[in-house]
């Protein structure tokens, strides 16, 4: 039985925050493209980290009470960003789910990123392939 594999359901264009935007930039690019979250690239489409809907509001808190400039989404992103290759199997990724919190995971090459996967696009995989009957929790 083949193997079902993150490049079979991935968005290829992912949607990423460039690390020079500010946490406003962020929240706008959020907002405008209805994302819970989204890779944080260089300027080499190197992943460097990942910011969340949840990792925006305590800071767009801060800087409505402080009345602060907006700091460098650098700032706040999570820069330990569990990654995964296009060849990464489905039934692995789902497992991987189970024990991490991430509900997205930036697929990439070399660190490159070349698209993301998430929660609904396993949900579809498992759904749509035979191979999910056999696992058991």
């Amino acid at each position: 039985m083949p193997s079902i594999l993150v490049k079979d359901y991935m968005q290829h264009n992912a949607h990423a925050i460039p690390v020079s935007a500010n946490v406003e930039q962020v929240v706008d690019h959020l907002l405008t493209h209805h994302l819970t979250g989204a890779p944080v690239i260089d300027e080499n489409r190197q992943v460097v980290g990942f910011v969340s809907e949840q990792d925006c509001i305590k800071e767009m808190l801060n800087s409505a009470f402080f009345c602060a400039e907006p700091p460098p989404v650098s700032s706040i992103m999570r820069k330990d960003v569990l990654t995964v290759t296009p060849d990464t199997s489905i039934l692995e990724i789902a497992e991987t789910m189970l024990l991490n919190k991430p509900k997205n995971y930036p697929v990439v090459i070399g660190g490159k990123l070349v698209g993301l996967i998430n929660r609904r696009m396993i949900l579809q995989a498992l759904m749509h392939n035979d191979e999910a009957r056999y696992i058991r929790y």
